[in-house]
């Protein structure tokens, strides 16, 4: 990364590069331990998720719709880009699903699947988030 892009990320989203990868880092560890309540640490109250405004009350309300569906969901980081506030992330996500879940009736069979993350900071919260999930993979697997 240039010096003008450190410059800018200190002056844009208030925190240095290594600052921003650890803040994601924590969200994800806060999202593996399903605690979820501390979501107004990482977020602001209203987010701009996948181009649509949503409260934070309810992207709280869908991460525990996740986790009810697939109890041992995870998530884990496989790469992380950061320039100035905004982030990009490759997870792979694995459970098994016990309920229906994203239209997806569970088999017994245990997914793992790519998610392709994006976000940027406001202050030093999420502010615009956006995801992408591999369902024709997840589907796939729960053909079997």
């Amino acid at each position: 990364m240039s010096a003008t892009a450190t410059t800018a990320t200190t002056t844009e989203a208030g925190m240095s590069t290594q600052e921003v990868r650890d803040f994601y880092l924590r969200y994800v560890d806060l999202a593996n331990k399903r605690e979820f309540d501390r979501m107004a640490d990482f977020a602001h109250g209203e987010v701009i998720m996948n181009g649509t405004p949503v409260r934070m009350a309810d992207m709280v309300a869908e991460f525990y719709k996740h986790v009810e569906a697939v109890p041992d969901l995870h998530w884990e980081i496989q790469e992380v880009v950061v320039e100035g506030d905004r982030i990009a992330a490759r997870l792979v996500d694995t459970g098994t699903p016990v309920k229906e879940w994203n239209g997806l009736a569970p088999t017994g069979a245990s997914v793992s699947f790519v998610e392709t993350a994006f976000y940027r900071l406001q202050d030093g919260k999420f502010k615009y988030m956006s995801y992408l999930m591999d369902t024709d993979s997840v589907r796939r697997q729960l053909a079997g």
